[in-house]
């Protein structure tokens, strides 16, 4: 029997997403492109090479986000994803120059993302608040972009005094310091502890009646596809950016190591303190504010952001912060908008499955797009030229958004009683 607690638990909630979320997603995606140079010089690999391996793995393991995420408990998908992502740190620290075994690692990298990565964090956020979700979700996903900042710092530390290999195996370990979060902290659900939505009294909590939609039902939906269209171009454009910066500061100029993993641990690290700016501001107006307008202007910026990348050169290396800030604020608040527009479009109880849908696409278009893009440099000659491009699929994404049909999900008052418990898989 569960005895119900007089204190919300969310806030304990919201702190438990910000550490797993930030160890999860934000560690590791944000610091995996610092040794694409070093794997390139140590196994004589393309750049095009270097960048298949992650959208091979999306292929090969995209079935997990709609048939594994929607059965299983979120906290318990996060510590299964994590401790796949710290085999797959390991499997890189230990490669033999195969690229059957690269691409390998990438699978259980990507199949590790899957399972703890957004999708979870963003039912659990969801499931424990509604009038103020999006300033909850902010604040957790703040922790994808500290954790992912404090990387860009460790990893340029240890390649110092260790071989990359093993400063790869040595940040894995980072991985399952989300394991006592998960298993001691956090719940799927307020009712797992005898606690309503909100915190509020079951007679006033503010639910949604709505069923959820069946797949069929979001795949006719026209702005079902304008989002996931929009999202995947935004996003895509924003991760050719993170993917491919370091080769993009070399051709810049930046031929020394040392000098690179520099500006390279700069750029990045001050990208993602902005990005916890631009999570925090979207959280607060998301509540506040039209979040289509919001979304469209967001997606404007990031568009005009990645030009500035172009400015950062030996010359004048100080350029670095003013791309690093605006590009940025625009990257925190891009990931923080879609799965509040999703739960306007479509009701949180379809969150779950619109999401399953959304993100393993969204994720195509992250590892796809810096690898189309890097295909491009090899054919024209410069990133200079192929970046561009980029900058096109981010203007495709805002227009998306643009026509995006924006109508908020309505909710209704109950007075009935908090549902009975339902056992989790």
């Amino acid at each position: 029997m569960i005895v119900p607690s007089t204190r919300f638990r969310g806030p304990w909630i919201i702190a438990a997403c910000f550490v797993t979320f930030g160890i999860a997603s934000g560690f590791p995606y944000y610091n995996i492109a610092f040794f694409f140079d070093y794997f390139r010089t140590d196994h004589g690999w393309s750049q095009q090479l270097i960048t298949l391996g992650a959208p091979v793995a999306v292929l090969l393991t995209l079935w997990a986000g709609p048939i594994i995420v929607p059965r299983w408990s979120p906290r318990w998908l996060i510590v299964a994803g994590t401790g796949l992502t710290f085999l797959a740190f390991q499997w890189f620290g230990r490669m033999s120059g195969s690229r059957v075994e690269y691409f390998a690692a990438w699978c259980v990298w990507m199949l590790g993302y899957f399972l703890s990565g957004p999708i979870a964090h963003q039912i659990i956020i969801s499931n424990w608040y509604d009038r103020r979700r999006g300033q909850a979700m902010g604040i957790a996903y703040v922790g994808g972009a500290l954790l992912g900042a404090m990387g860009n710092k460790l990893n340029p530390w240890l390649v110092t005094f260790m071989p990359y290999t093993d400063a790869l195996k040595v940040s894995s370990f980072v991985m399952l310091l989300a394991w006592p979060f998960a298993i001691f902290i956090l719940r799927d659900h307020p009712r797992d502890v005898g606690q309503t939505i909100d915190g509020e009294p079951a007679p006033r909590r503010v639910t949604d009646q709505a069923p959820p939609l069946p797949y069929r039902a979001l795949l006719r939906s026209s702005s079902f596809w304008l989002l996931l269209v929009g999202s995947t171009a935004s996003i895509g454009s924003i991760a050719t950016v993170n993917f491919l910066m370091k080769f993009v500061f070399e051709e810049q100029g930046f031929t020394d190591q040392s000098i690179r993993n520099e500006i390279w641990s700069t750029a990045s690290s001050v990208s993602l303190l902005a990005a916890i700016v631009g999570r925090l501001a979207v959280g607060f107006l998301a509540d506040r504010t039209s979040r289509k307008a919001l979304m469209l202007v967001i997606y404007a910026v990031v568009a005009a952001a990645i030009p500035m990348l172009f400015l950062v050169r030996p010359e004048q290396p100080d350029f670095v912060y003013a791309f690093a800030l605006v590009f940025g604020f625009a990257m925190g608040a891009d990931y923080m908008l879609i799965p509040l527009m999703a739960a306007d479009l479509f009701g949180l109880r379809t969150l779950g499955r619109a999401m399953s849908a959304i993100v393993p696409s969204d994720t195509v278009g992250q590892y796809w797009f810096p690898n189309l893009i890097a295909q491009l440099r090899a054919a024209w000659g410069s990133y200079g030229t192929a970046l561009w491009v980029s900058c096109a699929i981010a203007a495709i994404g805002a227009a998306c958004i643009a026509v995006l049909p924006y109508r908020r999900q309505a909710t209704a008052r109950t007075v009935a009683p908090a549902p009975a418990l339902s056992p989790h898989r």
